[in-house]
């Protein structure tokens, strides 16, 4: 069986609301959806989320990447759904001048293996969550239900008070807080926040690189008496090796997230004991192959991993999640399948969002196991590139 179309496509996706970090603020998002048709017309899509100020990639990066990259040579036929996961692991995007870290070009490359692993196990009968199964069985523990973590940003007036009241009676079990986000009191708003989350809740806050590595750790103490159980990437890449004294002078655990897109970078945080979990999200660390070496690697290390995602991923993106919530074993903090509640356009016929207490189940179907429509994906097109065929 073998490839006889491939075309990449941008596609904007307007969001519900705005979403605002320390790092950026953005009400939509510009995805790259990949299309993969096989000799007997199976269709497979894929999708990529860009964010320059974390693999350095732009969507027209990603769409000039594709195209210029050798990939007729490497999609060659696959017999069975085995063949076709090597093969995909395989892929390879021409390389960017100066990428000491090998990773501008995750988002398209994460876009176009999706595309080839949903055509591939649509032909074959195979769910994505089985390319845990063959390429890292160490880490294979289906289940058939998963729970994802609930994320508050930075809400104003009684939304302040609403959302984690919200999260607390709803069910939920875990709730990542965005600090660091300018004009804003991180204290007062951890403490708020615990208070209506309640004692039990786990909290972990993400700082988006806003902390100097010299302020850090006292910005960490600060807020430790509020019961964090983690912190994400608190200080910016460039400053990203100060965080070994930081960990030490700190007792809450400390995760890497723009620091930690590819191999090299998961090389030299071990080797530099810079953190204690690593922040997998599929788009970021070039597909689910990669992201599960990365899970290897961190459990070979002795350190966590939580899988996280992209802010404007489609339903596209959140059911290659799901797959990969449901196979791997030993994930710490879950997030993604926010699909109803931020994206105007899941461009999948089937609802992922998790139900009212974070929870979701496994899904079963070949490939991704969810119907992408055509339509959708139409009416959010704003450039084409035709690859193969």
């Amino acid at each position: 069986m073998r490839v006889v179309e491939l075309e990449a496509r941008h596609v904007r996706i307007a969001l519900r609301r705005k979403v605002t970090h320390a790092s950026h603020s953005r009400t939509d998002t510009d995805n790259v959806v990949v299309r993969c048709v096989l000799a007997d017309g199976t269709v497979g899509h894929g999708e990529g989320v860009p964010r320059d100020y974390v693999t350095g990639e732009t969507i027209d990066s990603c769409l000039d990447r594709l195209a210029a990259s050798d990939l007729p040579a490497q999609l060659t036929p696959c017999d069975d759904f085995v063949a076709a996961v090597h093969l995909a692991e395989r892929l390879k995007l021409a390389p960017e001048p100066g990428d000491d870290r090998l990773i501008q070009g995750n988002a398209a490359r994460c876009a176009l293996e999706l595309a080839v692993l949903d055509a591939y196990g649509r032909a074959f009968g195979e769910p994505l969550m089985n390319v845990t199964r063959a390429v890292a069985p160490d880490l294979y523990e289906p289940r058939e239900r998963v729970r994802y973590s609930g994320v508050i940003g930075n809400p104003k007036g009684w939304k302040g008070r609403a959302y984690p009241l919200v999260y607390r009676l709803a069910g939920f079990e875990q709730v990542k807080l965005k600090v660091g986000i300018p004009d804003t009191d991180d204290v007062k708003r951890t403490r708020r926040t615990r208070r209506w989350l309640g004692s039990k809740m786990d909290l972990r806050i993400d700082a988006n690189e806003a902390w100097s590595a010299a302020e850090a750790a006292d910005k960490i103490r600060a807020l430790e008496p509020f019961g964090i159980t983690s912190v994400e990437q608190p200080v910016p890449h460039e400053e990203v090796a100060g965080l070994a004294a930081v960990r030490k002078a700190v007792s809450t655990l400390l995760m890497l997230d723009e620091s930690l897109c590819g191999a090299v970078d998961g090389e030299r945080a071990v080797a530099g004991g810079w953190c204690d979990l690593f922040n997998l999200r599929l788009s970021k660390c070039g597909g689910f192959i990669p992201t599960l070496r990365l899970a290897q690697m961190a459990k070979r290390a002795g350190l966590g991993y939580q899988l996280g995602c992209q802010v404007g991923e489609t339903g596209i993106l959140s059911a290659a999640g799901r797959h990969f919530a449901t196979s791997v074993c030993g994930i710490r903090y879950l997030e993604g399948s926010y699909d109803r509640h931020l994206v105007w356009e899941d461009l999948t016929a089937e609802d992922l969002t998790f139900a009212r207490n974070g929870t979701a189940p496994m899904l079963v179907g070949a490939g991704l196991g969810v119907s992408v429509e055509p339509a959708k994906v139409d009416w959010v097109t704003v450039k084409r590139v035709s690859l193969i065929g």
